[in-house]
């Protein structure tokens, strides 16, 4: 502690702003999975009416990743977080406007502007966190800012039951409450934000611990497609293809529940608790495993793809989900294996800041995750058409695959990126 006070700790206020976005962005992509089953119900959706507009999210979403990613390169952390998170307010609001007349559109539209906004959080938050922590320290505070995800994700259900009746009275006033979060945010961040060598409030010592163990980078830009030939790119967007598990999890989670265990939108908080409070221990947990593990003296790459593979390890059980009688034990899986997930998210969002420069980072982040929401709309609409055809038989293949998924994509990640060399400022490896 007294080390810590010596050094400073401004960047811990600049980790808890990157947690406070994270939360908003998971409070207001979570909501509509929270009242799916209620907003089927009022609005007559099938399960494919549904997996259609979680696909226009995701395909908003793939879009905003590549040209947001490249866009926070170019601007800068400070206005292209800003520009991110005042586009998905706007069109989080926007879901309340919607008519029972044409409901799946209208909700496609919204998820569409929304899902284009949030599609700047992540990237922007690698990239400040590679700013702001040496690489020993990226993965523990990604994984106190991945916790976030949870933490939206938890206050969901809870606001969702507070105030929306379970004939969906007062669906519309959850997806208004971000919009003033949000503006606070803004203000503080636009307060807050400089890059740490020109802060005032960030001390010498604290600058000379964040710069540790990388080199300082010139300001020429790269071009967005300078990465798009690299391995250690697709290595990253390979692993990032289990974000179609999670929202699995996130956006199909409630439904399932409600059809396997009769849990409707009044008593779906407890579950989710419990999922998400695990998943948050995992994100924390699984942070703070591999740089404990690189102080012990172990590499990056045997750090962190140890910590990966026990990860992977964790989520197996989860494939039992569909063949279990029991709610909690199903609750259980489901949260373990979201705890794994979060450890796994936490991990390989840092593979990339410990392999390119600072100033490629946002990029390689944006591309991953584009690939990961191309993952999660071809998963949404062969949900979406098995549950119409076969019903609720298709649950068991979409658990059966979450489950095994991360060890066969954890096998040719290390196919792809061996060794994990970093790479320069010109992406060039630096051979030490």
């Amino acid at each position: 502690m007294n080390e810590s006070k010596k050094i400073g700790n401004y960047r811990f206020r600049i980790l808890g702003l990157l947690m406070f976005a994270t939360t908003i962005n998971y409070f207001d992509r979570s909501i509509i999975g929270v009242m799916a089953p209620t907003l089927e119900k009022m609005f007559g959706w099938t399960n494919s009416d549904y997996a259609n507009i979680m696909v226009s999210f995701k395909v908003a979403y793939a879009l905003g990743l590549l040209t947001m990613g490249g866009l926070i390169d170019r601007i800068g952390t400070k206005k292209g977080y800003t520009l991110s998170i005042a586009i998905w307010s706007i069109f989080g609001m926007l879901h309340a406007a919607v008519r029972p007349g044409f409901s799946v559109l209208g909700f496609a539209a919204a998820r569409f502007g929304l899902g284009f906004g949030e599609a700047g959080n992540f990237p922007a938050a690698i990239k400040t966190t590679a700013e702001w922590f040496p690489k020993k320290d990226r993965a523990f505070a990604t994984g106190l800012f991945n916790a976030a995800t949870s933490i939206g994700a938890i206050a969901a259900p809870f606001v969702v039951g507070w105030i929306v009746h379970e004939d969906g009275k007062n669906w519309q006033i959850p997806f208004l409450i971000t919009g003033a979060l949000s503006a606070l945010w803004v203000f503080l961040w636009f307060r807050m934000y400089k890059k740490p060598e020109v802060h005032p409030k960030v001390t010498k010592e604290e600058l000379a611990y964040i710069q540790s163990d990388s080199s300082v980078e010139n300001e020429e830009k790269l071009p967005w497609k300078s990465v798009l030939d690299k391995r250690q790119t697709w290595a990253f967007s390979l692993a990032k293809v289990t974000d179609a598990v999670w929202w699995f999890y996130l956006f199909w989670g409630a439904k399932f529940l409600a059809e396997a265990f009769d849990v409707n939108i009044k008593n779906i908080a407890l579950p989710f608790f419990v999922i998400y409070i695990l998943a948050d221990g995992g994100s924390i947990f699984g942070g703070y495993l591999s740089g404990a593990l690189m102080r012990k003296g172990w590499t990056v790459n045997k750090a962190r793809k140890i910590t990966l593979l026990i990860c992977a390890l964790i989520i197996l059980p989860v494939s039992f989900v569909a063949v279990t009688e029991s709610k909690w034990i199903a609750v259980f899986l489901i949260g373990l294996a979201a705890a794994g997930h979060q450890a796994w998210s936490a991990n390989i969002f840092t593979l990339v800041s410990d392999v390119f420069p600072k100033k490629a980072t946002a990029s390689v982040v944006g591309i991953g995750g584009m690939v990961g929401a191309v993952s999660g709309i071809i998963a949404d609409m062969a949900l979406g058409s098995v549950l119409d055809k076969a019903g609720n038989s298709g649950y068991f293949w979409a658990f059966l695959l979450a489950g095994f998924s991360y060890l066969i994509i954890l096998g040719f990640v290390h196919l792809l990126m061996p060794t994990m060399t970093p790479l320069d400022e010109n992406l060039k490896p630096i051979h030490e």
